[in-house]
């Protein structure tokens, strides 16, 4: 199943995506630790499987939350999508 977190807004739209059947198979989800902003968290889902998500107080905000990671901040890769071993996060933008 794939979760999305964010918004869209005049100026595009701002989602992170989690492929949940991808990240439940991972052990130690690094994506979390990975993120600077504190932005990914781990959760248990509905079907009481641990998988990441984006915090509550980011969702709203994501494309600031992120920016500091974004190409354009210097980065060539983001650190979240990097960190991932089953590539079950994406970004939109």
């Amino acid at each position: 199943m794939l979760a999305n977190y964010g918004y869209t807004d005049g100026s595009g739209e701002y989602f992170i995506t989690v492929d949940t059947d991808k990240c439940v198979e991972c052990e130690g989800r690094p994506c979390a630790g990975a993120c600077p902003a504190g932005v990914i968290e781990i959760i248990t889902d509905d079907y009481d499987d641990q998988v990441c998500a984006v915090r509550d107080e980011h969702r709203k905000q994501i494309k600031y939350s992120c920016a500091p990671c974004k190409p354009a901040s210097g980065w060539k890769t983001l650190p979240c999508t990097d960190a991932c071993p089953h590539d079950a996060l994406t970004h939109s933008w």
